[in-house]
């Protein structure tokens, strides 16, 4: 992966009147990589995305795109940026090629170079077929297409994503994710999404962020390793007490979930679970459950948003379920 830097944002804040949208956030993108701005509805994500494509002025901080200032040279900035807002910004009644090349003049490309950029942006959107369609027969997913199309008809080198796959089938949203992972072979993206699922199957780093502030910032990798969690969960249809775990080899407690079913937490940096097991077949505990507790990303999205700490089973059983769905 490329590392130039293409978006550097420092102590970025936003207020309307007393309120503060967003509140002195950093961030930066790197050329080939998706970076996935996660939050709760209202948490800031929409106003961030508006700032930093110019939209919307910030209340204070500093919007640095591909070396140039936002304020200072805004028209060199915004040439190196490309946006699809929540709502793709369409004109329903034109064609796809009457749109996308209504859309290359008001990004000011040589008109020699209008077709040219209006047949790649196709090509990479997969809208070869529809050019003479009209906008508002497409499906939604199709019309999706046409958003990202006039958000990189010009090539900019980041192109802004907000909620690109919201209303759209699951076909469609596993289309639209293939879509951004092939358009940071050659540009940064930014994908702005409250959808967890998203993030994990589409992005290289993830920023949380909450009440408009980033409340978490890291890769994905490292995200994985911080929905780890240090206990087992163990099923023994002829348990021993509860001392008798306890004794085992780098356990510091259990906890009881049921009559046959054990919370077992061991030391940060161990994992017991072979010699529980190996114990539990010489002792014929009746050993017919032995795992990792993870937690799942809305568990960590959770505790990071409100500082609620989710970790009854059932609980995560329903959370598990809502997200599978």
């Amino acid at each position: 992966m490329d590392n130039k830097k293409l978006l550097s944002v420092k102590h970025l804040s936003r207020y309307y009147g007393s309120l503060a949208a967003v509140n002195n956030i950093s961030f930066h993108l790197n050329q080939g990589e998706v970076l996935g701005f996660l939050g709760p509805n209202g948490a800031g994500k929409s106003t961030t995305m508006q700032v930093i494509t110019g939209n919307l002025a910030p209340s204070a901080g500093q919007v640095n795109i591909c070396g140039s200032d936002l304020l200072d040279s805004a028209k060199q900035a915004k040439a190196n940026i490309g946006y699809l807002p929540e709502q793709p910004p369409l004109y329903r009644e034109l064609t796809v090629d009457e749109y996308l090349s209504f859309c290359a003049q008001v990004n000011r490309i040589e008109k020699s170079k209008q077709q040219t950029a209006l047949e790649r942006a196709k090509q990479r959107c997969g809208l070869t077929e529809v050019g003479k369609r009209l906008i508002n027969n497409l499906s939604k997913g199709y019309q999706q297409r046409v958003g990202i199309a006039q958000a990189i008809i010009h090539n900019p080198a980041i192109v802004v994503l907000d909620e690109p796959t919201v209303g759209l089938d699951p076909i469609q949203i596993k289309e639209i994710r293939t879509l951004i992972r092939e358009l940071a072979e050659d540009h940064g993206v930014i994908l702005s999404t409250h959808i967890l699922p998203e993030v994990q199957m589409t992005c290289d780093r993830v920023q949380i962020i909450s009440h408009g502030q980033l409340v978490y910032s890291d890769n994905i990798d490292h995200l994985h390793q911080k929905m780890r969690s240090n206990n087992i969960i163990l099923g023994l249809n002829h348990a021993p007490s509860e001392t008798e775990l306890k004794s085992l080899k780098d356990v510091d407690d259990v906890e009881i979930l049921s009559e046959s079913r054990f919370r077992v937490f061991h030391s940060i940096g161990t994992d017991p679970a072979e010699e529980i097991a190996k114990i539990a077949v010489e002792k014929n505990w009746g050993l017919f459950e032995i795992r990792p507790d993870h937690k799942t990303l809305e568990q960590v999205f959770v505790e990071l948003t409100s500082g609620e700490v989710i970790a009854d089973d059932k609980e995560t059983a329903e959370i598990d379920g809502a997200s599978a769905a």
